[in-house]
């Protein structure tokens, strides 16, 4: 007396596996699974919600853009120049003083090391992603057209 595969009715061994699956969760959380119809309008909201968040998002951005406060519109462009600026001047300007003033600058670029040693590794990752996304949203935005 063998088992053969061809007796198996398949769609009733899902069917009891889907059950079982279903009465477990109900034993595991307590709680019954949700209905499709349930689940579409869960979708539905955190549509909506997605949708609101982005509204606001953007209105702040068109707050700060056509504030009459010119620090306010200009604050992120202006850090960006300030940090453009150290940089030309640690890269470029620098190494061109210490030509004629080379015993200097060897002093300088250890005061240089230390300060930058100061400043804890996961605050240069919150720079350096800030300043990463706000160049990629920028360009993405002129891409688009949307930004002036």
């Amino acid at each position: 007396m063998g088992l053969s595969l061809a007796n198996i009715d398949v769609g009733n061994v899902f069917s009891s596996l889907g059950s079982f699956a279903k009465n477990l969760r109900t034993a595991i959380t307590g709680k019954e699974p949700i209905s499709a119809e349930k689940a579409a309008e869960i979708s539905l909201k955190i549509q909506e919600l997605e949708t609101s968040i982005e509204t606001a998002r953007i209105s702040v951005m068109l707050a700060e853009a056509s504030s009459s406060d010119k620090w306010t519109s200009r604050a992120r462009p202006s850090f960006l120049y300030l940090f453009y600026f150290v940089l030309v001047a640690l890269v470029i300007i620098a190494p061109f003083i210490g030509i004629f003033f080379p015993i200097g600058m060897g002093q300088f670029y250890v005061n240089v090391k230390v300060g930058f040693e100061a400043i804890p590794e996961p605050m240069w990752w919150v720079f350096c992603t800030g300043y990463l996304g706000y160049t990629v949203a920028r360009q993405y935005g002129k891409a688009r057209g949307s930004d002036k």
